[in-house]
């Protein structure tokens, strides 16, 4: 009988230290460093992903903060649709508070028609997305939120500005797992959530300006990707509805140069 206690005592007493053994096992495996991400490569490979696809379609959210008096700040919204058909194909669709404009490249004319003004006004540009909203905005001005997504150089127009960058960590954005990162510019602060996994998709981004007065911030939540689209050509082209009337573009006002001490010359 006691020979049967002294073993159950033994029994016992090595079933608690492979148990203890166990867990410090476990514990120090959980607590071993795990090498972060590098944010500038999840970040290309979001953008070499996109580069990938010839035609795709998503669904942004958009808020943005507008100054108005003393550093006070309203917030807007706008519920934009994206499509692209490359290498000459790209439209979307802006539906908000203050904004309601249709954008239509066809691989000829960029046409931008405004909704609430009913006008609308054409371009002849290159034949590329590039090229065409690279001319639109030199000679125009034009510019249209997330349409960066669509060129192919995506990651070159984003690299340039970078001066620092940083993993933040892991996040959901609306149940999706994203990693979040953060990117430093001289103008601006980024931060872009990546989706985790094989399909690389950017599901939100946030700009804050930080060099202008109470630094606004422009957020969007994109969702509703569809990266096997068939695009018909047709839905590029614009069709005037009745009633609408067709104006010219007019170039920006361009600035005069600060007044300052002269250089380089005389007294």
């Amino acid at each position: 009988m006691r020979k049967n206690k002294i073993l159950r005592v033994a029994m016992v007493v090595a079933g608690l230290f492979l148990t203890n053994l166990a867990a410090a096992a476990f514990a120090q495996k959980a607590a071993a460093p795990q090498k972060e991400p590098d944010p500038r490569v999840v970040l290309q490979e979001a953008c070499n992903y996109l580069k990938s696809l010839q035609q795709f379609s998503f669904r942004s959210e958009v808020t943005y903060q507008q100054v108005y008096y003393q550093g006070k700040k309203l917030e807007y919204g706008l519920d934009m649709d994206t499509f692209v058909k490359r290498p000459g194909r790209l439209m979307v669709k802006a539906d908000g508070d203050i904004v309601n404009r249709r954008f239509f490249f066809n691989g000829k004319t960029i046409t931008l028609y405004d909704e609430n003004a009913k006008i609308y006004a054409s371009m002849d540009v290159p034949p590329r997305i590039e090229a065409a909203l690279k001319e639109a905005n030199k000679k125009y001005g034009v510019r249209v939120a997330l349409v960066d997504l669509a060129s192919p150089k995506l990651w070159e127009l984003v690299s340039k500005k970078i001066r620092h960058s940083l993993y933040v960590g892991m996040s959901m954005v609306r149940g999706v797992p994203c990693y979040h990162l953060a990117f430093d510019g001289k103008d601006r602060h980024l931060e872009v959530w990546i989706e985790a996994g094989n399909k690389p998709l950017i599901r939100k981004i946030l700009i804050e300006n930080i060099k202008q007065q109470a630094s606004p911030e422009w957020t969007a939540y994109l969702g509703q990707w569809n990266t096997k689209a068939r695009l018909a050509d047709a839905m590029f082209n614009f069709v005037p509805p009745s009633g609408v009337k067709k104006v010219k573009f007019v170039a920006p006002a361009i600035q005069p140069p600060t007044k300052g001490k002269k250089t380089g010359g005389g007294s």
